[in-house]
């Protein structure tokens, strides 16, 4: 695959739920990865994957051979020799680009356990200070350890959920239900549903881990 300019965006499509907003989001990125089914996508919606990564056991062999022959790179994984997810395996790729931002669009989807797991590898992208996003149509997942600027956009609801025990000196500005260095910790709902009545708004956290998911119905 030919090396992406420094500090790339890039746009991994799973085989979760995507959409036309999904689709937008190609337009304006420098690198596509397809991981598996989310290849797929991207071909017929008329884009080339820089990548196509997966044990693709979700597609039919004729639509295999339409990935190879339309993606860039094409690595296929054996389904059972593996240890990660095919979303994963695309966000290792990522990782080693050293990106500016990676968006996860799609990996929002049915199965509960691919939708913590992908969220949960927003840690990874934290750690390293690159910015990170699980998105799908109705949806975006961000990770703070210190603050974060939002745009109201079009979603009706912004929560936020603690992924560490502890989420503390949480502030929030521009929101319709305030917060002025409060605590929130695993297994109680008080940060769910809040509304962003500003254009934009900032939530600013001192100590632990805190989800930041902006929603519409």
């Amino acid at each position: 695959m030919p090396q992406p300019s420094q500090s790339p965006r890039i746009v991994i499509y799973t085989g979760g739920r995507l959409g036309p907003r999904a689709a937008a989001l190609a337009q304006s990125c420098d690198v596509l990865i397809g991981a598996d089914r989310g290849a797929l996508f991207l071909i017929e919606h008329g884009f080339r994957p820089h990548l196509a990564i997966g044990d693709f056991d979700s597609v039919t062999p004729e639509q295999l051979e339409t990935i190879r022959r339309s993606s860039i790179e094409t690595e296929c994984c054996d389904p059972i020799a593996k240890d990660y997810t095919d979303t994963e395996l695309a966000y290792n790729r990522a990782l080693a680009m050293h990106p500016g931002s990676i968006v996860i669009a799609g990996g929002l989807g049915t199965r509960v356990d691919h939708t913590l797991a992908n969220v949960h590898l927003l840690v990874r992208a934290l750690e390293r200070g690159i910015e990170a996003s699980v998105t799908d149509e109705h949806n975006d997942v961000r990770l703070i350890s210190d603050s974060v600027t939002l745009l109201r956009a079009d979603y009706t609801a912004v929560s936020l959920l603690p992924l560490t025990p502890v989420a503390a000196g949480i502030t929030l500005e521009g929101f319709r239900y305030p917060l002025q260095d409060a605590t929130l910790t695993i297994g109680q709902s008080l940060g769910i549903s809040n509304v962003l009545e500003a254009e934009r708004g900032r939530v600013t956290l001192k100590d632990g881990l805190l989800l930041v998911i902006q929603s519409r119905d």
